[in-house]
């Protein structure tokens, strides 16, 4: 999968993935819809970003688990070989 607006670059924000060289990680964008704002709201917050910006950086974060067993919790219980909540 091609993402042509995700950057990586060690000397910017210690190697985070970011959007088209802006100092805005993948991680804010997408923890910024995780917690409920419109994607109006985050064009607003961050002027700089496109709505292309917003929808790679979802792409990106789905391929980024794709391949990773997650912890999940089942009941009161982790599944097998996760972590302990805290």
């Amino acid at each position: 999968m091609n993402f042509n607006r995700i950057t990586i670059n060690p000397n910017q924000m210690n190697g985070m993935p970011c959007l088209r060289g802006l100092r805005i990680p993948v991680t804010t964008v997408v923890g910024m819809l995780a917690d409920g704002m419109s994607e109006t709201e985050i064009l607003s917050a961050y002027p700089d970003l496109e709505k292309e910006d917003i929808i790679e950086a979802l792409r990106y974060a789905a391929e980024a688990v794709r391949e990773r067993e997650l912890p999940l919790i089942k009941g009161n219980r982790l599944s097998p070989g996760s972590i302990t909540p805290t």
